[in-house]
């Protein structure tokens, strides 16, 4: 008996079927309905990626727009202290090759007499500048991976449930019984 009548109403045609859109919803229930923005799961790892690609373009994929010139000024400096070093070590290391030579023609010689920087200098200020533009490579590698990370982590923030029906408030009460007052913190959540 039941599964013919299932069958028959299957069978109906679908303007037949009733449908009522005189009715409204409350106001009250729109008022307290909460739209959320589906979330993405991918989003962190997609940011991350786009700053790998290109330094900048995770924080313009999270919309902080005001990070990408810090971005890029943190890595540009890193990289123009390499460029300057490299430059610097070079003149020195021409300097010192040319004084091995036997030539004394070089920037560093002076009137042509005596040196003004002696060869052990050279050697000296070759190996401070090499360390120097070791360390301006690992800053700037640093500084890029920092900045994989900062939009990894900004977009992870993003995420993060920040409306009003879940709160951290303090507290502060009267105590009749003792006579003294209590302070404290409430969690409320409101489904």
């Amino acid at each position: 008996m039941f599964f013919a009548s299932f069958y028959a109403f299957s069978q109906t045609p679908a303007d037949s079927i009733p449908t009522d859109t005189s009715k409204e919803i409350p106001e009250e229930l729109v008022v307290d309905s909460i739209i959320r923005k589906p979330m993405n799961i991918l989003a962190p790892s997609r940011a991350a990626f786009y700053s790998a690609v290109l330094p900048g373009l995770g924080q313009a994929y999270n919309k902080k727009y005001w990070k990408i010139p810090i971005v890029y000024a943190a890595i540009g400096t890193g990289v123009y202290f390499y460029l300057d070093n490299d430059k610097t070590y070079d003149r020195y290391r021409s300097a010192y090759k040319r004084r091995l030579a036997g030539f004394t023609d070089d920037e560093f010689y002076g009137d042509g007499t005596t040196p003004r920087v002696s060869s052990e200098g050279l050697i000296r200020a070759q190996n401070t500048l090499r360390r120097n533009k070791e360390l301006a490579l690992l800053i700037t590698i640093g500084l890029y991976a920092l900045n994989i990370i900062d939009a990894n982590v900004d977009a992870h923030l993003l995420q993060y449930n920040l409306d009003e029906n879940l709160a951290l408030k303090p507290h502060f009460k009267y105590n009749e019984q003792e006579n003294s007052t209590n302070l404290g913190m409430t969690l409320n959540f409101k489904f």
